[in-house]
């Protein structure tokens, strides 16, 4: 009995410290947004770890009181406290003592017949690092797929991939001294192959890559081998060349992951379906010209995980104002972040960090702003409260109101419907929505509207000719005939889009291009550099952009979002037919009729009232100082009825805050500031041009120091922001709780005559359950 006494009370002891440990996830990359993989990643103290993915993802086992130590060759090791987190994520920094450079030339022995010559090497590391490129700055991080050829630029001397068009062209003893039409033999397990199997080659399957540059290379492979030889190995001599299209469950597969729909089992596969080359080429485009495999499961949702992409965000900090007094940002009315997480939040699923966008979960709301009354096509409106998560701080909202017009006072639209109908949308929540989503739409056009309608697949194309909004049946049974099938040529219907768009320019009219997507681009170009360059282009027409995301597995949110960012355009995702109904119905000339552009917004703090400040939020919205009264920089728009609100965090002149370090005294510049100005906390300029117009108009508005009572708004706004601090894991949010947050949300509700902030309230009470 006294045995069993001891080992139960043993028991109670040991139960509350594994009670606290958890899966902790996330992802290291480094500087510039690329996925790190192997990464070590250590509990502290222990020889518990695990290493990163090839996407740079890890899971581990901690403890709340555990320390995570993240190392890896030629980065500055890092660590981070486990404390309440589930998922920690971070950017390992170059180490700046670090080898920059390891050049290896030899002419050596080698054991494969003989050969002798200049030999280089790409291990399977190497082609998995360079598989992985990523293009990443303020706005978007988005991991690129490099076909096998891809992978030698940069990593053979003497080699050069030149591209040409569609086509790629790989010479390894250079131009100069052979004919145009050089090309290397390329030999896969000890067998020629042709030349262009190379780009078929899964990087997933491949060993190593010896490329033979020397002409002695000849006395093995004789004469055909004048212009140098590949030779690849394959992992267990894995048939790697046509390798046929994988698409499941109306998504088209990347050949890398091909090894993970051959292992599904049988009794997961409800159809399959096989196509030889011709009739997949044909069906499906060029991205199936070795073939194609259909298959539906009997769940019908198979999806790949972490193919989701968002853009990272770095989260704003404090800003001392004796260092920096200004702070420069665009405006942003997308709304598409609060809609995709409460898609996550219904789903039961984990929240990407990176998805959460406070400004755009903030702006998702409406707000009792008053209408503006003078010349501006907007009214300005700010207000200073306590912090309610912090009692040593202040916040301050800044709010825009646009002006509403009533669709009949909207001028005559010319809208182009620019439609995905891929593979990837082919389930319900992706087409079968958007058509009718498309139809709320469709059903307030007027006479002297014009719509038609662009669809891409494997190609782009027009199925409807500009049609006036008389004819609803008309431009109806066009949205009821569109199916999904095929690859994802966006960049050519976003061509072929604008193309008619400017062709039935309307002037001192709407015109608009409306895209419907879930951005996942695989087509032509199609990475998020390539995406950019084409819409900067395009926006010169005078077009506008207005992006809609749809769907979930595959959503490409940080795509979309520089397509509307530099597009001249807004962004929402929709997730359902009641926010549809908002996008299309309650907010429609929001969604269509743009009143100004580039809208900047420039604060200038009183260093005599605020010590730091941080904006919360807008963090691939920022621009520098300089920016604001350039006209030539891009900015966001503003359309008729929105409200953009933008929050500040500020730190008063004398309090000790956790969150400033201190700055060494400076030698050479001695600041002063003006004492005349002393009852003022901040001036607010705002910058915008007229949706025709080349030159800025400025307002200015200045905030004194009055702390008051915060308004409904102002406290709902600032619930909204203090969730999404939390969802993000946000170090500023200062061990609040979703208690607080519904609280908060409770006193801010107001006359909630949509639901939607009762809606929040929901979703917040929800998440706690999770």
């Amino acid at each position: 009995m006294k045995t069993l006494l001891n080992l139960f009370f043993a028991w109670l002891f040991i139960m509350p410290l594994h009670a606290q440990e958890r899966f902790i996830s996330g992802k290291v990359s480094d500087e510039t947004g690329l996925a790190l993989p192997g990464v070590n990643v250590v509990v502290k103290g222990t020889l518990k770890g695990t290493t990163t993915n090839f996407d740079g993802l890890y899971q581990i086992m901690a403890n709340d009181t555990d320390v995570l130590v993240f190392s890896y060759l030629g980065y500055v090791p890092a660590e981070r406290v486990v404390g309440t987190l589930h998922t920690i994520s971070l950017a390992l920094q170059a180490d700046k003592t670090a080898l920059n450079e390891v050049v290896v030339v030899g002419y050596c022995t080698q054991k494969r017949s003989y050969a002798t010559g200049a030999v280089a090497k790409i291990s399977n590391s190497q082609l998995q690092r360079k598989n992985q490129k990523a293009y990443h700055n303020q706005l978007a991080a988005q991991m690129q797929s490099t076909p096998t050829n891809q992978a030698l630029q940069g990593k053979v001397a003497g080699v050069a991939i030149n591209n040409t068009g569609s086509n790629t062209h790989i010479v390894i003893r250079g131009a100069a001294t052979l004919s145009n039409q050089q090309q290397p033999l390329v030999v896969v397990d000890g067998k020629i192959v042709p030349y262009n199997s190379i780009e078929t080659l899964n990087p997933q399957h491949i060993n190593d890559i010896t490329v033979l540059k020397d002409a002695s290379a000849t006395a093995i492979y004789g004469n055909k081998a004048r212009d140098g030889v590949i030779i690849i190995s394959t992992k267990n001599n894995t048939k790697v060349v046509d390798e046929p299209l994988y698409i499941v469950d109306g998504v088209p597969i990347k050949k890398e992951h091909n090894h993970i729909v051959e292992n599904l089992p049988k009794s997961d596969i409800e159809t399959k379906k096989s196509y030889d080359k011709a009739e997949a080429k044909t069906k499906f485009g060029t991205i199936a010209n070795q073939g194609c495999i259909v298959i539906t499961t009997h769940q019908g949702n198979f999806r790949l995980n972490n193919q989701e992409s968002y853009a990272v965000i770095e989260e704003n900090s404090f800003e001392r104002t004796s260092l920096s007094p200004l702070s420069t940002f665009s405006i942003d009315v997308d709304k598409a972040s609060y809609s995709n997480i409460r898609r996550m939040i219904n789903s039961g699923m984990p929240i990407e960090p990176d998805a959460v966008k406070i400004e755009e979960m903030v702006n998702y709301f409406n707000y009792n702003y008053p209408q503006p009354t003078g010349d501006h096509p907007f009214s300005i409106h700010t207000e200073v409260a306590k912090t309610p998560w912090n009692q040593q701080t202040k916040i301050v909202k800044i709010g825009l109101q646009g002006k509403t017009y009533l669709n009949d006072a909207l001028p005559a639209s010319n809208l182009t419907f620019l439609i995905d109908v891929s593979g990837s949308m082919g389930s319900p929540n992706k087409l079968p929505l958007l058509k009718s989503a498309f139809k709320l739409l469709v059903n307030q056009l007027r006479e002297q509207d014009r719509v038609a309608i662009v669809v891409y697949a494997g190609a782009a194309g027009v199925v409807l000719e500009p049609t006036s909004g008389k004819h609803k049946e008309k431009i109806m049974k066009a949205l009821d005939n569109l199916d999904a099938g095929g690859s994802t040529a966006g960049g050519a219907g976003i061509e072929l889009a604008y193309k008619l768009a400017e062709e039935n320019f309307k002037k001192n009219g709407n015109n608009r291009v409306i895209l419907a997507t879930d951005g996942d681009f695989n087509v032509g170009a199609s990475s998020d550099k390539a995406m950019e360059t084409l819409i900067e282009n395009k926006r010169k027409s005078g077009v506008f952009l207005s992006v809609l995301g749809f769907g979930y597995g595959n959503y490409k949110d940080s795509k979309l979002e520089i397509l509307a960012d530099k597009g001249n355009g807004n962004h929402a995702y929709i997730d359902s037919m009641q926010e549809a109904q908002k996008v299309f119905g309650k907010e429609f000339g929001g969604t269509l009729f743009t009143i100004a552009k580039d809208v900047k917004i420039q604060i200038e703090f009183n260093p005599n009232k605020v010590q730091a400040y941080r904006l919360i939020g807008y963090e691939n919205r920022m621009l520098a100082d300089e920016d604001f009264i350039d006209d030539t920089k891009d900015a966001g728009e503003l359309g008729s009825g929105h409200t953009v609100t933008a929050l500040y965090e500020l730190i008063p002149v004398g309090v000790e805050s956790d969150y400033l370090k201190a700055v060494d005294d400076l030698k050479y510049t001695k600041t002063a500031t003006a004492t005349k100005f002393s009852d003022e906390l901040f001036t607010v300029k705002f910058r915008y041009k007229k949706p025709d117009g080349d030159k800025s108009i400025e307002m200015v508005h200045v905030q004194k120091d009055d702390v008051l009572e915060a308004s409904e708004d102002f406290k709902f706004a600032s619930a909204v922001a203090l969730f999404g601090m939390q969802i993000r894991h946000s170090k500023f949010h200062n061990h609040s709780t979703p208690d607080d947050v519904l609280a908060l949300a409770t006193s801010g509700r107001g006359d909630d005559t949509d639901g939607y902030r009762s809606e929040f309230m929901r979703l917040v009470s929800s998440y706690q359950s999770l």
